[in-house]
């Protein structure tokens, strides 16, 4: 088995080994689980309090298109990447299309992105996109994921809030929540510092189970309203999933042709979203793993995106927003995974999540995000590779650093880097630098903005 699966995944030649896969695939699953709690309640209109679609076929949408955009990704790129419903175009497409117009029209909007972008994966539009971007920047997103991703996890952890006073403030930093995140993060570092194989996934897990032992003593207190859920699976620990019949293949074409222009609207925020959160996951999570080229080139880009493509589609019609690169691939890279078998076993989790969902949607944000911003420091090292030197670079490189986490968005933080990039090179005499696709995706960014 070993042997069949080192020549499927080639991975002697990236200098891995099954079980660090395995490790590297679960520690990806369980930093990310929470999106088939999160998924389910944004669609389902829970979180604004209104009805949309049906949050049970939501969250077995989400399992199942997860589960095979991530294997697709797995056989076709052999990345260690994985993918689900993307959170913020899930936001857009509820809070936004899906109670302006409504869910089928969201979701036919979805469709044809995804359509869209398995012909743009053909013509290598989207891989020209990625090999395009200037090795400064890509060394840039990948840091800015990093503060990114750490700026998540402090969030999740009830460290930073919003107070209300100012924009962001820091929490309650005596609750048990925020102890046990603290634990759990120096525990993590401690055992990455050692050396421990599996550190990450151990940190999830170990700082779970403290969460347990506290509620059980009466330091963890069930508060629903405070955000601290019970923390003991109830009612038993498998399910059957819930029927797709609410949501599968219930698209509205002829709503889509009598919106006209505005239909366009909402197809191109869903497209540009779309195409620079993968964009810039991607090469965040593919420097970090060293899977880039001599030349700073992703080698099988274009499988990748048609991975992210087919997700989409598959994740439309299944019932859900648009499937993308998740950056918490970036925890599965830390922990050693170099190829597709880290996808592999992720993606099979989603489907394991589907049977053992009680305990798999349990997992506490305070136990994940330890796990988020040790990830964050693992990315941010790259800033060693930033050119500051030349102010041309060095301004792009800083505002895709500094917006991803501020615009809270990867794809906010690559626009301003790029279009500042393209302007500077032009009012410094050095326009010689730039490749006629950067002018083109400056010019997409202009039209984004007045859009």
């Amino acid at each position: 088995m070993n042997g069949f699966l080192d020549r499927t995944f080639k991975l002697k030649e990236h200098n891995t080994d099954v079980k660090t896969e395995i490790m590297a695939g679960i520690t990806t699953f369980m930093t990310m689980a929470y999106i088939l709690i999160v998924n389910p309640n944004i669609l389902s209109g829970v979180e604004i309090g209104i009805d949309l679609m049906d949050r049970g076929a939501v969250f077995t949408a989400t399992a199942l298109s997860a589960a095979i955009a991530t294997i697709v990704m797995a056989f076709l790129a052999n990345y260690p990447v994985a993918l689900a419903s993307g959170m913020g175009l899930n936001a857009f497409f509820a809070f936004v299309v899906a109670t302006k117009y409504s869910w089928q029209i969201a979701l036919t909007a979805v469709l044809i992105e995804g359509v869209i972008f398995i012909i743009l994966s053909f013509f290598k539009f989207r891989e020209a996109i990625v090999n395009g971007i200037p090795e400064n920047l890509k060394y840039s997103v990948t840091v800015g994921i990093g503060l990114f991703i750490a700026f998540i996890g402090l969030q999740n952890a009830g460290i930073i809030t919003d107070d209300g006073a100012v924009l962001v403030g820091l929490g309650d930093l005596t609750s048990i929540t925020s102890i046990l995140f603290f634990i759990g993060l120096i525990g993590t570092i401690y055992m990455t510092h050692k050396g421990i194989k599996g550190a990450l996934l151990w940190g999830i897990l170990g700082t779970y189970a403290l969460g347990i032992i506290c509620q059980l003593t009466g330091l963890y207190t069930v508060d629903f309203e405070a955000g601290r859920f019970n923390l003991i699976p109830e009612g038993g620990i498998v399910s059957l999933p819930p029927s797709l019949g609410p949501t599968f293949m219930k698209f509205d074409f002829q709503g889509a042709i009598k919106l006209g222009f505005e239909f366009i609207v909402i197809l191109f925020s869903f497209l540009f979203v779309d195409i620079f959160d993968t964009v810039g996951t991607l090469i965040g999570v593919a420097s970090k793993g060293n899977l880039l080229d001599k030349e700073g080139k992703l080698p099988k880009a274009k499988e990748a995106l048609l991975a992210d493509a087919i997700g989409t589609v598959s994740g439309a019609c299944l019932g859900t927003s648009t499937v993308t690169s998740y950056v918490e691939s970036a925890a599965g890279v830390a922990e050693g995974g170099r190829t597709g078998l880290t996808a592999l076993v992720t993606g099979l989790m989603f489907l394991v999540a589907l049977v053992f969902s009680p305990i798999f949607t349990i997992i506490p944000s305070f136990a994940t995000a330890p796990i988020l911003v040790t990830v964050g420091l693992f990315m941010v090292t790259a800033i060693a590779k930033v050119d500051f030197s030349d102010y041309t670079e060095a301004l792009p490189a800083f505002l895709t650093i500094i917006m991803m986490p501020m615009a809270y968005s990867i794809a906010d933080g690559i626009m301003f880097g790029m279009l500042s990039w393209v302007i500077l090179k032009l009012v410094t005499g050095k326009a010689k630098q730039i490749n006629p696709l950067m002018y083109i995706l400056a010019l997409l960014f202009i039209l984004k903005i007045v859009l």
